[in-house]
């Protein structure tokens, strides 16, 4: 399949990309597992669980492909900080409500052959001895609604230098091939907390879910 994508690497990330990732590589010596499972070309939903703010480096250093991001909208709080988020190619999201805006423009990325990354659990702030919080419906329906494929990715280790053992496993790709969408989620849920290492133990993970979190 041709990739059609126009949202070509907006600049700031462009530019910045080969620095940060020299840098980060420098730092955490992450080891990747299964990177030629992002696709090469065509939209894909990227998701995984949330560890530290550094993830979307980590995530980003998997591919030579422009990622986009989906943010919190409480970090757009300048003139300039909005100008460079918006010029690495991020997606602003109010968290505190259904974000339509952000969730049709990620959708217009998809359709256009582009990468986008979000973490479900939309919060790296966990209750002591969790590891893992409910997933929010979003990268489910993106890939749903857009019939690309979604790309699970399991985050292990710490973010400390040379000694934090940091580790991503990139998943294989799959579609979502349910209108059950819970059960989807529930199955994406599966098969990231199936990579990480050591294995969840049991009061590791919360399970209930906001009534209305299937719209989200």
């Amino acid at each position: 399949m041709e990739n059609k994508e126009k949202f070509v690497s907006p600049t700031i990330y462009k530019v910045a990309r080969p620095f940060l990732k020299a840098l980060f590589y420098f730092l955490f010596q992450p080891r990747i597992k299964g990177k030629e499972n992002i696709p090469n070309e065509g939209g894909a939903v990227i998701a995984g669980n949330h560890v530290f703010v550094f993830d979307p480096a980590l995530i980003g250093s998997c591919t030579k492909r422009c990622v986009h991001f989906l943010a919190k909208a409480e970090i757009y709080n300048t003139k300039f900080i909005s100008y460079l988020m918006t010029k690495a190619g991020m997606i602003p999201v109010h968290r505190q409500r259904k974000d339509h805006a952000a969730l049709e423009a990620a959708e217009n990325y998809l359709k256009e052959g582009a990468l986008i990354a979000l973490f479900p659990e939309a919060t790296i702030i966990k209750p002591e001895g969790v590891r893992i919080l409910p997933f929010k419906m979003g990268a489910i329906k993106m890939a749903y609604d857009t019939k690309v494929p979604i790309v699970p990715v399991s985050i292990n280790g710490k973010y400390i230098p040379i000694f934090g053992r940091l580790q991503i496993v990139v998943h294989k790709p799959y579609y979502i091939e349910s209108d059950d969408l819970e059960a989807e989620r529930e199955k994406l849920v599966q098969i990231i907390c199936g990579g990480l290492n050591p294995p969840l133990k049991e009061g590791e993970r919360i399970v209930a879910y906001d009534k209305d979190d299937t719209k989200k």
